[in-house]
């Protein structure tokens, strides 16, 4: 059973992957930031493609570890130090997204930052889930 209801409205224009807003029912689990650190906290990747897949793989592992699933994402926050450079790689990070979450589309905002609490990374990911209600204890 889904927990989310998403809602775009005609007033403000038809969104291309994201969601302009999303209702939820159920437990909420707030999602840290994720950067391309590996199981060793160094940042692999060299490129900002290569690490949104890690960063958002990583998020992704925390949210299934929470009991969750990516359907259950709500929100997204993509922190961004180089904003020219996403964009310029905006069709892979999109194949990425596919791989990763289909045609799931949360609320999305990108945020262009001077720099992460890791000078080498490039890009961070936050975010929101909803999962299922737990059913009532006896």
């Amino acid at each position: 059973m889904t927990t989310l209801e998403f809602v775009n409205p005609p007033q403000l224009g038809r969104p291309s992957g994201f969601s302009h807003a999303v209702l939820g029912t159920g437990r909420m689990v707030f999602l840290a930031g994720q950067t391309a650190l590996d199981e060793n906290g160094v940042i692999v990747g060299d490129t900002v493609v290569e690490q949104f897949r890690r960063a958002l793989g990583s998020l992704l592992t925390a949210l299934e570890a929470a009991g969750g699933t990516s359907s259950d994402l709500a929100s997204l926050t993509i922190y961004i130090v180089d904003m020219d450079d996403y964009k310029a790689h905006s069709r892979q990070i999109g194949a990425v997204w596919q791989e990763l979450l289909g045609r799931h589309y949360p609320a999305v905002a990108g945020i262009g930052v001077a720099r992460l609490w890791d000078v080498e990374a490039l890009v961070e990911v936050q975010g929101l889930a909803v999962l299922p209600a737990s059913p009532a204890a006896g």
